[in-house]
């Protein structure tokens, strides 16, 4: 019967616990959220545009400027 008390006070805990931290979280920032994987990759944010109609806002990756990478140290 303990075991049983502990384990409901542990999933009570971690349900609060989850609720207290997104709490001033709204739909559009959770939704701009799980977008974010996909914002260093021009295309396939395209193709992520595509297939669910969001807007992602994009960044390319800095491109490797010449003689950079090759130094000796």
């Amino acid at each position: 019967m303990f075991e049983i008390v502990m384990n409901g006070l542990g999933v009570a805990f971690l349900w609060f616990a989850i609720e207290y931290c997104l709490r001033h979280q709204t739909t559009k920032s959770l939704d701009d959220a799980s977008l974010i994987p996909f914002a260093d990759d021009p295309e396939v944010a395209r193709r992520v545009e595509q297939a669910t109609g969001k807007t992602i806002n994009a960044v390319a990756p800095p491109q490797a400027q010449p003689g950079w990478g090759n130094m000796e140290v």
